[in-house]
């Protein structure tokens, strides 16, 4: 299997004095003595213009004479190279691909819209150009098949699967580091390095969001609901062991019923309470 390898060029400034030379010796040989072989000169002046290629910074350019890969220039800088080869220019830098939300399934069947933010670049010049058609094409491809396959192994939240310890939502470095895996395995083939990939978008399908939405709020009152009931108990008994430690009232257990009854009413009440005075007994 072919290699990427690399080519070393001929600078570009020593091309040029060179074909300076040749057509201004053609020109003038023509000109002056009026001999044909000064048309050679001329022509090969002329015909090794087209070899001339500059590399920027971040940039490369594949190699290829008749169809036979001949390496890859990476170096920056004016070069010179056969006029034959053809010239195709592969950009290393880094780039973006924000992917829109896809809808995928979550590992319980949740219909989920979930959307990943990946920064990648080319590593391999030679898989790139030959072993792809388009490599940029093939990373969206791959990318969204990638997400797919990470939704699926990951319940959105908790709320269904008490003893998932990952989610998509919680997840964080533990989800990313898979998604990064997933994707170099993908795009090794078209010698793309995987530079970074986070998700940027998840939330619930539109179908369920509105269910979901309402399960969650459900789950939050029944939590705010035990923590009230709990610190009321924890009132309610330290009111009563303070009674008896001071000996201020003596309750029988009617009285303590009764008294546990009105704390709690006030205590775990969501509105306030209008005080009623009693002018009478206890029991009255």
């Amino acid at each position: 299997m072919t290699q990427e390898r690399s080519f070393v060029p001929i600078s570009g400034y020593f091309g040029v004095f060179l074909v300076l030379i040749l057509i201004l010796a053609g020109v003038f040989g023509l000109a002056v003595i009026h001999h044909p072989a000064f048309i050679i000169a001329l022509l090969v002046g002329v015909f090794m213009l087209p070899g001339f290629v500059v590399v920027n910074p971040n940039q490369s350019v594949v190699l290829i004479l008749f169809g036979e890969y001949k390496g890859t220039v990476k170096a920056n800088g004016f070069f010179w190279v056969n006029p034959f080869f053809s010239k195709r220019k592969v950009s290393l830098r880094a780039r973006n691909l924000d992917s829109d939300p896809i809808k995928v399934n979550d590992k319980i069947g949740n219909p989920i819209m979930i959307g990943v933010v990946l920064v990648w670049r080319v590593n391999d010049t030679f898989k790139a150009t030959f072993d792809v058609n388009d490599y940029s094409n093939f990373v969206a491809i791959q990318s969204e098949a990638a997400i797919r396959g990470m939704a699926g192994s990951y319940p959105y939240d908790n709320f269904e699967d008490e003893q998932a310890e990952i989610t998509l939502r919680s997840g964080g470095n533990e989800v990313s580091e898979l998604l990064e895996r997933e994707l170099a395995e993908r795009l090794e083939i078209a010698g793309i390095e995987v530079m970074e990939a986070r998700i940027n978008y998840l939330a619930y399908a539109s179908e369920i969001a509105g269910a979901m939405l309402r399960r969650q709020q459900a789950t939050a009152v029944v939590a705010a609901r035990f923590k009230i009931v709990e610190g009321a108990v924890s009132m309610v008994e330290m009111a009563l062991e303070q009674l008896k430690e001071k000996d201020v009232i003596e309750l029988d257990e009617e009285k303590k019923a009764t008294m546990v009854s009105s704390l709690m009413v006030v205590l775990c009440s969501d509105k306030d309470v209008t005080p009623v005075i009693n002018t009478g007994s206890l029991y009255q």
